[in-house]
């Protein structure tokens, strides 16, 4: 047997007895090799904004979104009478964060901060982020892609004004958690005979697979756990902007419970149906009081058209 002496000293000296330098001695040449040819750090890129300003918006032009906090559901009644219902989600102390770098000079992220938080709750790095940043502890932190002519300063505040009335937009949240379910809510699937030669199968999911080859597939429908997940709701009509509030009401349903952070950010999805109503003036990158012209309290969308409620003639 070895001793330990030597069990050491061979490990301590390399095939031809020189010695080896203590980093290597726990990596083969290889290794070692690989790790020495590792390209450098790749360039970053962060957009430079010195100053908030006006800007001019364009199709190609993509603004930041914001997080909302859901307070529940009410309803409305448009231009024609016609009742609509309507989800508030209100815009608490949200923020801009800091600048998010990217290995892209042609894309941009933005960190943005919604709420506030007690700094005994929050990490000792996540505080001096904060600090580094000077804005204050925030609830919940998300990202949101932007073009590079978006760019906002930190520390910059977004309010309900940064939305248009009648534009649409695509909200995100976890969706309601259900727990554990089986086929025929997760999946609806229509389950066995009520009577009639069913014993204690009614609900069943049934066969799983057969004997070639052998094994389930992957991604088969069957019991588990339903909802929770992130949900995205897209191109939501925006109904009305309160600035006093701070609220805006999207159109139908969000996912998520009440008091819900809720990410909010302008519809990305190519269709007939424009971004923005005709003849509206974007805020870009956002609504800056004493630049953007002056709002009411409350916006209201105006759906145009034909009055829905006085049949068409003939």
């Amino acid at each position: 047997m070895l001793s330990r002496s030597l069990f050491a000293g061979r490990f301590a000296t390399g095939i031809a007895g020189t010695p080896v330098a203590p980093a290597q001695r726990f990596f083969s040449s290889s290794t070692v090799a690989s790790k020495a040819r590792l390209p450098h750090e790749k360039i970053r890129y962060v957009p430079e904004v010195t100053e908030l300003k006006l800007g001019t918006y364009s199709p190609e032009s993509q603004r930041t979104g914001v997080i909302a906090r859901k307070r529940g559901m009410a309803a409305m009644w448009d231009e024609w009478g016609v009742r609509v219902p309507v989800t508030v989600l209100e815009l608490e102390d949200v923020q801009v964060v800091s600048l998010i770098k990217t290995s892209n000079p042609a894309h941009a992220r933005l960190q943005i901060g919604c709420g506030t938080r007690k700094e005994k709750n929050v990490t000792k790095p996540l505080m001096g982020h904060y600090k580094a940043h000077d804005v204050e502890p925030k609830a919940k932190l998300f990202e949101f892609p932007i073009s590079p002519d978006a760019a906002l300063p930190v520390g910059t505040e977004i309010t309900a004004a940064h939305f248009v009335a009648g534009q649409l937009v695509d909200v995100t949240a976890p969706s309601l958690g259900k727990g554990f379910q089986g086929v025929m809510k997760r999946w609806g699937f229509g389950g066995g005979r009520a009577s009639h030669g069913n014993s204690l199968a009614h609900r069943t999911p049934g066969s799983t697979g057969n004997i070639n080859p052998g094994r389930v597939y992957p991604g088969k429908k069957m019991p588990g756990r339903m909802g929770g997940k992130n949900v995205t709701v897209m191109r939501l009509p925006v109904m009305k902007i309160d600035t006093a509030l701070n609220c805006i009401w999207v159109k139908g349903a969000v996912p998520g419970h009440d008091n819900q952070f809720i990410k909010v950010r302008d519809s990305i999805k190519l269709a007939k149906k424009p971004l923005f109503p005709a003849g509206a003036t974007v805020p870009f990158p956002t609504y800056i009081p004493g630049q953007s012209p002056a709002l009411p309290r409350e916006t209201i969308a105006k759906i145009g058209g034909q009055d829905p409620l006085i049949p068409a003639s003939d």
